[in-house]
């Protein structure tokens, strides 16, 4: 039904899942489905947070990374440090009644400062939208919830246990675990593709780029038990959420590249079979050599395509399952408990977000390397930052004794909720108003490479 709502009404399938399974847990006198608590939903997400990082990842290109490294650096790290920053000095006016140290304020802020990739793709995937600004709003949503969970994990819960934070340790930290992660993804991705090439089955070809994901995730998230290994006796990990996404941009880069050799092998088949063609004394044993090859080079290709679509067909069933599950943990009770809180907390990363996207447009439209952004895509990209399940999972992963537990529970679902529907929706309006516009600006792209290899003819 959801699938149905998107496509006849461009409602996208996230906000439809939500209330759809809202409405049928109260309807069945909300008799939990898969899960009723904050704590089983967080286990089921870590589940499936790999598959969905590794189908959103396969949209990423190693040339865009390169291309936008600059905006994305800004979106996705420096964003996130400036709005931490930001809601340090507001804090004590924000929730002045409950005396909030500084590591809590971190920790509650960077939770709902992290963004679900999977609701702006389901709602850019139904319009035509520059690939430029779809990297950014998507490439940031990606990489934002790694920054996110290092800044909550190394930085929050390492100071609300009592521990000292200074410049020296944030740098530090965060370069260990960043370089890490992305060595260890890198790592996992080559194994990865050393195994694809051992087979030319399409499924096993798809189980091994989805135990690729997981090795990853896995790997970094439990890297500590390496440092046992060797004589360190280490609570040290790393981002699985960073290792998944570069071992599936290592996969996907090699995977694209082999695709571009065999279209251009296919080119220059056709070619010999022309020129075959054309000969008067050519034996049938050449036209069924050629005509092999060519047959073998697109089932291959064709293999590599499929395996995509399979893998995010897989990561919509993981999606469905995210957010079903999502409906049936809202606790109308506590939320309206806590009905200011979550309105402040909602309001304030708004404006924030709006802020530090402003601050990235100004920046941008003065740095020849990246990006220009207009008042559309300011606005894109200040309501791309839905907030998704991962937030869920940093909140069980606060100390129990914690004071504030259950207000901070109560916000981060509550903005969650907020952040679903309204910003989708007005994501909805402002690429609705200018849809001519930035198809204007797609096309533009697709036009700009031509004119310029023709000039240089």
């Amino acid at each position: 039904m959801a699938l149905q709502l998107e496509d006849k009404f461009k409602v996208p399938s996230p906000l439809g899942l939500i209330a759809l399974s809202f409405v049928a847990h109260f309807l069945f006198k909300q008799v939990p489905v898969l899960t009723g608590d904050a704590e089983h939903f967080a286990t089921l997400v870590v589940f499936l947070l790999p598959i969905l990082l590794v189908s959103d990842s396969l949209e990423l290109k190693l040339a865009d990374l390169k291309e936008h490294g600059l905006s994305l650096l800004y979106l996705a790290v420096v964003a996130v440090v400036l709005s931490v920053l930001t809601a340090l000095v507001i804090s004590d006016w924000l929730f002045s009644e409950y005396a909030l140290s500084n590591a809590a304020v971190i920790v509650l802020f960077a939770m709902v400062l992290a963004t679900d990739p999977v609701s702006v793709v389901s709602i850019f995937s139904k319009f035509e939208l520059p690939h430029r600004l779809k990297i950014l709003a998507e490439g940031e949503s990606l990489l934002n919830d790694a920054t996110a969970l290092i800044v909550f994990v190394f930085i929050g819960l390492y100071a609300l246990e009592g521990e000292q934070i200074t410049a020296g340790y944030v740098v530090e930290i965060s370069s260990e675990v960043i370089v890490g992660s992305i060595v260890t993804g890198m790592l996992v991705g080559f194994i990865g593709l050393f195994a694809m090439k051992s087979t030319s089955n399409r499924i096993a070809e798809m189980m091994v780029l989805i135990i690729t994901g997981y090795g990853a995730f896995e790997l970094a998230e439990h890297f500590y038990l390496i440092l046992d290994l060797l004589g360190s006796h280490s609570h040290f990990h790393l981002s699985g959420i960073l290792a998944v996404i570069f071992a599936t941009i290592t996969v996907h880069h090699v995977m694209t590249q082999a695709i571009a050799e065999e279209d251009s092998r296919i080119d220059r088949e056709e070619a010999a079979l022309q020129v075959e063609i054309q000969g008067t004394e050519t034996s049938s044993g050449v036209f069924r050599n050629i005509l092999r090859r060519l047959k073998a080079t697109i089932e291959e290709r064709d293999r590599h395509l499929r395996t995509k679509e399979d893998i995010q067909l897989l990561a919509l069933v993981a999606n469905t399952i995210l957010f079903v599950a999502m409906a049936e943990m809202i606790q109308l009770n506590i939320l309206w408990k806590y009905r200011i809180e979550i309105l402040a907390m909602f309001l304030a990363t708004t404006v924030i977000r709006g802020v530090m996207m402003g601050l990235f447009a100004w920046i941008s439209n003065r740095t020849a390397k990246m990006a220009d952004i207009s008042m559309q895509w300011w606005g894109v990209l200040t309501f791309a930052g839905i907030k998704g399940g991962l937030s869920i999972v940093m909140i069980n992963m606060i100390p129990a004794s914690f004071q504030h537990l259950e207000m901070f529970k109560a916000v981060v679902i509550g903005v969650i909720m907020l952040s679903t529907f309204i910003y989708s929706g007005i994501l909805l309006l402002i690429i609705g108003q200018n849809k001519d516009r930035f198809l204007s600006e797609k096309n533009q792209e697709i036009i700009q490479p031509l004119q310029a290899s023709q000039s240089q003819q």
